[in-house]
């Protein structure tokens, strides 16, 4: 999670191999429990479903484009829903530029091979707060 300037506020753990974003926000933050209830919160459509299982009116996330089919060969979005998707990527920007400055940094980039357990936490931690430190000069 970053703010706005692209200060990295929040890292979740690290996992191993392929895993969808969405999996791992259920599995590092559980929603039985109220996570989102002080905070707005933008998602991509790596999230689908997070408003169900949150329950939180503060969780902003784009509208997906309908399926093709015979009945609907030409799927589109509204000019409202378009307008509105915008909108969250424009926001949701400061996170991706905040993920590729600590990418500047190319233990993050090469493949990690490593024997410590955990020990990817520590890096990611490291390379934020350099990243950060960067944000602060």
């Amino acid at each position: 999670m970053s703010l706005s300037n692209k200060f990295i506020v929040f890292l979740g753990r690290t996992f191993s191999g392929h895993n969808h974003d969405y999996t791992m926000l259920k599995q590092e933050l559980p929603p039985h429990l109220d996570w989102f209830t002080d905070i707005h919160v933008q998602v991509d459509l790596g999230y689908l479903g997070i408003q169900a299982d949150y329950r939180d009116d503060q969780i902003a996330i784009p509208t997906k484009k309908p399926r093709k089919s015979k009945k609907n060969p030409r799927p589109e979005l509204s000019d409202e829903q378009k307008t509105e998707n915008k909108a969250l990527s424009q926001v949701r920007i400061f996170v991706e530029h905040a993920i590729g400055g600590m990418k500047r940094y190319n233990i993050l980039v090469h493949t990690f091979r490593n024997r410590i357990e955990n020990f990817e936490d520590d890096v990611i931690g490291i390379c934020a707060g350099l990243w950060n430190l960067l944000l602060s000069y």
